[in-house]
């Protein structure tokens, strides 16, 4: 006596026809502007504490900084953060960028 196929898999895919319509043509892709590569300063160390306060190491001591983490982001700053935390402040590399 012969074995009954199970597996199905093999089936022929159906392809629905689409009809006439065809896709609208493409429009020429623009060659993308090309950045100009932006040049930074020297990196300073700043801690944020939990209050979104940073600080600056000058002179000896930490100082209270102009601008938050968030607003040297805004400024086109370079911001990285360093893996290592100081007294439960996040400490952050700061490149800002050099005049043009």
């Amino acid at each position: 006596m012969g074995k009954k196929k199970r597996f199905h898999g093999n089936r022929p895919k159906k392809h629905h026809a689409r009809g006439s319509h065809a896709p609208p043509p493409l429009a020429p892709l623009a060659a993308p502007e090309r950045k100009r590569p932006v040049e930074y300063g020297k990196p300073f160390t700043l801690l944020e504490d939990e209050g979104k306060a940073t600080f600056e190491f000058t002179g000896g001591t930490w100082v209270p900084y102009s601008m938050t983490i968030a607003e040297c982001r805004q400024n086109s700053c370079q911001v990285k953060e360093l893996p290592q935390k100081v007294n439960r402040m996040t400490r952050y590399e700061v490149r800002t960028p050099m005049g043009e």
